[in-house]
């Protein structure tokens, strides 16, 4: 047995808590990962990980071993990519999530560049809004918005989004132009209101002229938990949203939205790279960051 693919498969187990996730991550078979676990308490002459039918715990040893563990893979990838022939070139695999309209608008158009500067990096792309567990699915970074309060996440600023309001020329043909946020709980307004994909709770946004401040928590017939859909439904018209400038750019050129409320401001969301705290971050890892923070600065 290779002792560093017994100790891969460990840590994963671990990150994952369970043998069939880590393998699915590893792209093994279970029984394989299985296999090389027991190789490896058997060579440590230790048990690492209590095992039921429901569930998988590390032992007081396993932890031990674990923390170790992590940092020594982490030790051995910086190395590798330390060697003279790969010191400008950066390669291996990196696990991605990112949400659907900042894929689609922003990143997937940039990714040339990235190629063109990186072309040994291979990216498994994840798109979508849901809440992604990074150490259960081995997703190396994702990029969100809004404020991070998971304390397993180690975080890097990317940008500071402005969001504005808008709405559809049907729409307001039908249900009058408000020139007032409070307007938007009249009885002829509704919002599409956007809701976080795990906790199915609703956002609210503050507007700000001024002493004056205006929450926009009005009646909505549409709720929905992906930037894209969010963007469709305003497009068509099904009522009032607030979206970042990037998103909204090109149907407000082509006269598709119109914005309202000038003079009033939300606060901006902000956006991070997020990727486990209790991982090194790798080279590859790194100049994506890096890259990101770089793409994005000229956005904006």
């Amino acid at each position: 047995m290779d002792r560093f693919d017994g100790m891969r498969a460990f840590v994963r187990v671990v990150e994952a808590g369970s043998f069939t996730k880590a393998a699915q991550t590893l792209d093994m078979s279970r029984a394989t990962v299985t296999q090389l676990i027991q190789q490896l308490e058997a060579r440590l002459r230790v048990t690492l990980l209590h095992r039921t039918t429901r569930k998988v715990n590390v032992t007081e040893d396993g932890a031990v071993y674990y923390e170790r563990a992590v940092h020594m893979l982490a030790e051995l990838e910086d190395l590798e990519a330390g060697l003279p022939n790969q010191a400008t070139a950066p390669a291996g695999r990196l696990r991605v999530d990112v949400p659907s309209p900042f894929a689609t608008m922003l990143l997937v158009p940039a990714l040339p560049g990235f190629y063109a500067r990186y072309p040994d990096i291979q990216l498994d792309l994840g798109v979508s809004d849901r809440m992604v567990d990074l150490i259960g699915e081995n997703v190396d970074c994702v990029v969100r918005g809004g404020v991070l309060t998971d304390q397993s996440l180690a975080a890097r600023h990317v940008a500071d989004l402005q969001l504005r309001v808008y709405a559809a020329p049907a729409y307001l043909a039908h249900a009058g132009v408000p020139t007032h946020p409070a307007q938007l709980r009249e009885p002829s307004h509704r919002i599409v209101q956007f809701r976080g994909a795990r906790s199915g709770q609703g956002f609210e946004y503050a507007l700000r002229r001024a002493d004056e401040t205006v929450v926009l928590d009005a009646r909505y017939m549409l709720a929905i938990d992906d930037g894209n859909a969010y963007l469709a439904a305003g497009l068509a018209g099904l009522g009032v949203l607030w979206l970042p400038d990037y998103m909204a750019r090109e149907a407000v050129a082509q006269g598709e939205l119109v914005r309202l409320f000038d003079g009033w401001e939300i606060a901006p969301l902000p956006l991070y790279v997020a990727y486990p705290a209790n991982r090194r971050v790798g080279r590859k890892l790194r100049v994506f960051i890096d890259w990101v923070v770089e793409f994005m600065g000229e956005k904006q």
